[in-house]
């Protein structure tokens, strides 16, 4: 959201707490689905179920009911924390509230799990006894479930509950405002209303991109999904300096989200290149110059490609997948090993060999400890030489 301040135009920060869904963030909304009328009619949820409600859940939850996709009453939340659901009943008086996981998914065609990666084996559990209890309905057939959790991949969800249509998302925390970048995928047996569908839903939060390869959400989770943190840290670090250099806090940080926003959509509208609009900044021996000398000077490049590709590993490794990737890294096909070739008495006439030429040799050496003879004849190479 825009605020003036003077004759400056900047972001105003807006938190999006349950019951803080402000009037302009729903005509915010309005005005991002006005063109609905273009596109064709995507059908609501019988029921969606959020297993979880946390800050991601509350980002979903809120634009699905403000722009009227899904009422309030078919939407089922549990948490372990009654206070989370209590404050989604303040602000939502027909949600349902639900005392267990298994009364959640009571007949819901949408599941979302919107949980820790530590809290999955216990989710599990509980949707494997919903589907064995007589009362109630787990539609294992035809729900989906569709997770929002960092690091863990379909597979883990379909082997650990009955549902049989997984879908996973990665989305971030400009989500809260509307504003989010969400990349997902899921299984070939989802139809393509039920897709439509899906896409609606992480479409509330801000802009969402489908993929068919699941690989690549692991890879966007080091860009968009965790990239609003590298970007704070960039704010933060040039807010220090301005202050550092005498602004004050409030002057240092409207000149630092102001030049973000504007420099994002600049770069939006233009579609040029980032190196053209960096080098339309830069002049000869000019201040940009000396900042970007300084950049480069410091790996500033390297760095920020490190940062992205250690997260990649470590989404990786979070869903035991192999994390042996990125530069210097990649895994080939490697020949066998060197081995170690015992050769007993003197080489052949002409033969022109070294022990270096013997170590490449593909012949075994043979286990157990080095003789005597062996070591001893090592020693005099060592004195030869």
């Amino acid at each position: 959201m825009l605020a003036y301040r003077g004759s400056v135009m900047v972001p105003r920060v807006v938190r999006h707490s349950v019951g803080q869904w402000t009037a302009a963030s729903r005509a915010l909304l309005s005005t991002k689905n006005s063109h609905a009328t273009d596109t064709p009619k995507v059908d609501s949820f019988d029921k969606i179920s959020f297993i979880g409600c946390g800050k991601m859940a509350e980002a979903m939850i809120a634009p699905l009911i403000a722009t009227g996709f899904q009422s309030a009453k078919d939407i089922a939340i549990y948490d372990v924390s009654k206070n989370a659901m209590h404050r989604f009943k303040e602000q939502y008086e027909d949600i349902q509230l639900c005392e267990s996981i298994p009364d959640c998914v009571d007949g819901a065609d949408l599941i979302v799990a919107a949980i820790k990666p530590q809290n999955c084996c216990k989710v599990f559990q509980e949707i494997r006894r919903a589907a064995e209890m007589p009362n109630i309905t787990l539609r294992s057939d035809d729900a989906i479930l569709l997770s929002i959790i960092a690091g863990k991949p379909m597979q883990d969800f379909l082997d650990g509950t009955p549902i049989t249509k997984m879908a996973r998302s990665m989305p971030n925390t400009p989500a809260q405002i509307g504003k989010g970048m969400t990349v997902w995928t899921c299984t070939p047996n989802i139809e393509l209303k039920e897709r439509a569908q899906i896409k609606h839903v992480l479409s509330c939060m801000g802009k969402s991109i489908f993929v068919d390869d699941e690989s690549f959400i692991d890879m966007s989770t080091s860009i968009s999904g965790s990239g609003p943190a590298y970007i704070f840290m960039l704010m933060e670090a040039m807010i220090d300096a301005g202050v550092h250099m005498g602004f004050s806090r409030n002057t240092a940080t409207t000149l630092v989200h102001q030049t973000i926003l504007g420099s994002t959509l600049y770069a939006m509208e233009t579609g040029l290149h980032p190196a053209i609009l960096r080098n339309s900044v830069t002049s000869p021996a000019g201040t940009t110059a000396s900042a970007m000398y300084e950049l480069e000077n410091g790996k500033f490049r390297t760095v920020i490609k490190d940062a992205i590709w250690a997260c990649y590993r470590r989404s990786l490794e979070m869903g035991g997948q192999d994390s042996n990737v990125g530069p210097g890294r990649i895994t080939y096909n490697q020949p066998p090993a060197p081995m170690t070739v015992h050769y007993q008495g003197a080489f052949p006439p002409g033969l022109n060999l070294n022990r270096e030429d013997i170590i490449r040799s593909a012949i075994p050496a043979p286990s157990g400890e080095v003789t005597d003879e062996e070591r001893n004849a090592v020693n005099e190479k060592k004195k030869e030489d």
